[in-house]
């Protein structure tokens, strides 16, 4: 177990007004710093005792409860104290204030969990899982937050690196016994051995995925030229009249984000303004960021008026032909009120589309249900919550796994099946920090709340 010889300390509970505010310490010194401040012996290990928190003169400066947690038996794995006062920011300043004065120093963003990472007491994965249980931004994303904290996804990416290290062992056994009868690398055994390691890693990856969209979410940018129904389609969808409709052209001049979560998917609205030629300065920025939106998103909704356009696809390409993705673009055949057409979802020249009235509401269910399905959300009962890095380490995997796999069957080189395969079990092993460098865990922590 890792001990430092600093204690940190910092304001735990979010800054403002409230009814309750916790400062936190960790570190050696930080039962000596809670004696001090309250000039009385500790209440029992774990058991809030009601203490008044002094300064150095004897002045009360707030009273509150006081926890008291030994090492090994604590959040970060060292002594740890929890100073429960009242919530306004003035008082818990002069608290901290007064801790750090005798003797403990600020704590950096992350470095509770930091500490607690480093003592063994949770894997990076989990770590990781408490700053996306606290961002969480639905129902489902926190489930599988707390899945991934309470070690999910751990166990799962533990039970591959088993079967990785099971299959190194035959591989090296195969090398360092060459003059054995049987050729075990041409036995079929460490072939079997690593096509099952490899389908193991896809299917955590497939579960990752679907983490990583809970995560995340999805960038979905609506456009079209003006006056198309934009703003109608992106208040129909949130639920609520965020953006301004007019039945002027080029009423939406700027960029507008709306935060949803559609069937348990969080995703980024983005109104974009009416894509054409014009002379307006104000308009042309608009128009501008509208095509910076477009580039970053994750999926395109094209909305073009069904009344009005005979040849939509003609217009897509005029406006965003290098976008003209089906897999990353929808067209939205927009106010079918007006017309004697019927909602559906159907297929127009080899892209999805979704025939609707925004303004009514009408269309917008089988719309939602296109969304999470191109997005490949299906979330599991027990799925956990993952991370683009993730992903990435298990592609790296992947990729290790599949030139061992060359390495076995074309060229029969055990020393470089042997090194492919190391190279797949660090790659792997960075997920839960077993194989972490040091600056992707400052990276990490430094995201995280002082507190943590």
């Amino acid at each position: 177990m890792l001990m430092t010889n600093t204690t940190i300390a910092a304001i735990a509970t979010p800054i403002g007004r409230g009814g309750v505010g916790v400062i936190r310490l960790s570190g050696p010194k930080a039962f000596h710093i809670a004696e001090v401040l309250t000039r009385k012996k500790l209440p029992q290990l774990r058991m809030a005792g009601f203490r008044q928190f002094l300064d150095q003169d004897d002045t009360i400066l707030d009273e509150g409860l006081l926890l008291c947690f030994a090492h090994p038996n604590s959040f970060t794995g060292e002594d740890v104290v929890e100073i429960q006062g009242h919530g306004g920011p003035v008082i818990l300043n002069t608290l901290l204030a007064r801790v750090l004065q005798l003797g403990a120093i600020a704590a950096q963003a992350g470095e509770f969990s930091m500490r607690a990472f480093e003592n063994g007491k949770m894997d990076l994965v989990q770590a990781e899982a408490i700053a996306d249980l606290i961002d969480a931004s639905s129902q489902a994303a926190a489930r599988s937050a707390v899945r991934s904290l309470q070690g999910a996804f751990s166990q799962r990416i533990n039970a591959v690196l088993e079967k990785l290290i099971h299959l190194r062992l035959h591989v090296e056994a195969a090398i360092d016994f060459p003059e054995e009868e049987i050729d075990f690398l041409a036995d079929g055994k460490i072939l079997a051995l690593l096509d099952d390691v490899h389908d193991s890693v896809h299917q955590v990856q497939q579960s990752a995925r679907q983490g990583q969209l809970l995560r995340e979410g999805l960038q979905v940018v609506i456009a079209g030229k003006p006056n198309a129904g934009k703003s109608s389609l992106l208040n129909a969808l949130a639920g609520v009249d965020r953006a301004i409709v007019t039945d002027i052209a080029g009423t939406t001049r700027d960029v507008l984000h709306e935060k949803i979560t559609l069937n348990g998917l969080p995703l980024t609205l983005t109104d974009t303004a009416g894509l054409r030629d014009t002379g307006d300065v104000v308009e042309k920025e608009g128009i501008r960021r509208a095509y910076q939106a477009i580039e970053q998103a994750d999926l395109l909704l094209f909305v073009y008026d069904l009344s009005q356009e005979s040849q939509p696809l003609a217009i897509a390409q005029q406006f965003f032909a290098q976008y003209m993705d089906p897999k990353r673009l929808i067209m939205i055949a927009n106010k079918v009120d007006l017309t004697d057409q019927t909602i559906q979802v159907d297929q127009f020249e080899g892209y999805q589309r979704v025939i609707l009235s925004a303004r009514q509401e009408q269309g917008i269910t089988q719309l939602i249900d296109v969304i999470t399905r191109y997005a490949g959300f299906q979330p599991e009962e027990d799925s956990f919550i993952a991370r683009t890095r993730h992903l990435d380490a298990m592609q790296r995997t992947q990729n290790y796994l599949s030139e061992a796999r060359i390495q076995l069957v074309d060229y029969h080189a055990g020393e470089l099946v042997a090194e492919s395969l190391r190279l797949a079990q660090n790659a792997l092993g960075e997920i839960t920090g077993e194989f972490s460098a040091d600056d992707l865990l400052g990276k990490i922590f430094g995201s995280f709340c002082i507190g943590k």
